[in-house]
């Protein structure tokens, strides 16, 4: 009995709230709140997702004819390499290791009505990689990586575009890559697109030498 007592007045319970959700559903000027208020937030909220869209694809530069996409010098300071990265008129200086190294770039490359308006492909600099010829040199190694650009809050236009195979009709995300080079104390670069890819240019005497030392 006293289960059977509970069952009706939790049963009650429920009628009553049917009740009042009823009463406040039919409410024409509730559901119209709640409506403008439900789209108000949605938007806002597409508004937010853009604006980081927006910020993430600032972080690209056109592709400049003619010209070196950047320029790495490097310098033995102990075991470690000090890396000055100079891109268009940015320098940076970086620190890593190893005996080889090697740089990760990403495009976007415009494609349909983008292209026919002439809109520019763009490119940014991921990452640079060291890595050393002996497995526990390499095991040991802590400044094999330095990434040089990355996606605000996690929002990646161009990781999503090329991981779920999505062009949006305009867009073509490419990846290239300098694959491992000799890495040797003052040794300088250039690095250029060519229609093979990403090609790493000796630009002084121990550039050059590294390279006939490595092949």
């Amino acid at each position: 009995m006293q289960y059977d007592g509970l069952a009706w007045a939790t049963a009650l319970l429920a009628l009553l709230a049917a009740f009042v959700a009823v009463r406040i559903l039919f409410n024409r000027q509730w559901f119209l709140g709640w409506l403008r208020g439900t789209c108000g937030l949605v938007f806002l909220a597409l508004a937010v997702l853009i604006g980081v869209l927006a910020n993430d694809l600032r972080s690209y530069a056109p592709i400049a004819e003619g010209k070196p996409l950047a320029t790495l010098s490097f310098k033995a300071d102990g075991p470690l390499y000090r890396v000055t990265l100079l891109e268009g008129s940015r320098e940076r200086t970086l620190t890593m290791e190893g005996d080889l190294w090697q740089l990760d770039a990403r495009f976007l490359q415009w494609k349909g009505l983008a292209d026919l308006i002439g809109l520019q492909p763009g490119y940014r600099l991921e990452k640079l990689s060291g890595r050393f010829l002996s497995i526990e040199q390499q095991s040991l190694a802590l400044h094999t990586r330095v990434e040089l650009a990355r996606s605000p809050y996690g929002i990646d236009l161009w990781r999503w575009l090329r991981l779920g195979q999505h062009d949006l009709f305009v867009l073509d995300p490419q990846a290239r890559r300098v694959t491992f080079l000799p890495l040797a104390d003052e040794a300088v670069y250039s690095i250029n697109l060519t229609p093979a890819g990403l090609l790493a240019e000796p630009m002084n005497p121990a550039a050059k030498q590294a390279l006939k030392d490595w092949q």
